[in-house]
């Protein structure tokens, strides 16, 4: 797994998440209320803090919370929440060490359907039906895990062509386009919202 990544819009760390299963999930679990590139930019971030040049989930599952909150709080901070962030990753991590070995490729290797991945990303920890399905989305577009029924279970993040999530960001224009897909989104939420009242 070695695909040509853009998200966080970094070499480093964009080369991370194309060769790092667990970097692409933690980045997946930080893109919530910060700009997408800072959220996958911050698996590199963490790596740098801990002394490697990749996370370990079994490492980080073990790392004593206030310092591992510590890690994601220095400056500049890995998210806008860091501390909260900190818990949610070590308890992704303590999952993925329980259920799959520390090794987070396994929860896609070997799966026959979309809807299998699905069901397990589902399960993961800080990953909703939406972050499930965008995650799905992304390994079928751009790291070439494709289960059968993978773009039907992924929901229209899976549409060829769509400009909805992180799942479609190849470089700079392709990261506008998902800004500008978002922010009429948001929008007609907005105009729903007060016709409803």
């Amino acid at each position: 797994m070695s695909p040509d990544i853009r998200l966080a819009q970094q070499p480093e760390a964009d080369a991370l998440l194309g060769r790092s299963p667990l970097a692409a999930l933690v980045g997946m679990l930080l893109d919530q209320q910060v700009p997408m590139e800072w959220a996958f930019s911050g698996p590199y971030t963490i790596a740098r803090r801990l002394g490697g040049d990749d996370l370990d989930a079994a490492e980080i599952a073990a790392y004593d919370p206030e310092a591992f909150a510590e890690v994601l709080k220095q400056k500049p901070a890995v998210h806008r929440y860091p501390g909260n962030m900190a818990k949610r990753v070590q308890v992704l991590c303590q999952y993925l060490v329980d259920e799959y070995g520390g090794d987070a490729s396994a929860l896609w290797d070997g799966v026959s359907t979309g809807t299998e991945l699905l069901a397990r990303l589902k399960a993961l920890p800080g990953f909703g039906e939406q972050k499930a399905r965008i995650f799905l989305a992304l390994l079928g577009k751009q790291y070439g895990v494709r289960p059968t029924g993978w773009r039907e279970a992924a929901g229209a993040y899976g549409e060829d062509g769509s400009y909805r999530s992180a799942a479609d960001i190849t470089g700079p224009d392709s990261l506008a386009k998902v800004r500008a897909h978002k922010q009429e989104m948001k929008r007609a939420a907005k105009e729903a919202k007060g016709a409803a009242k």
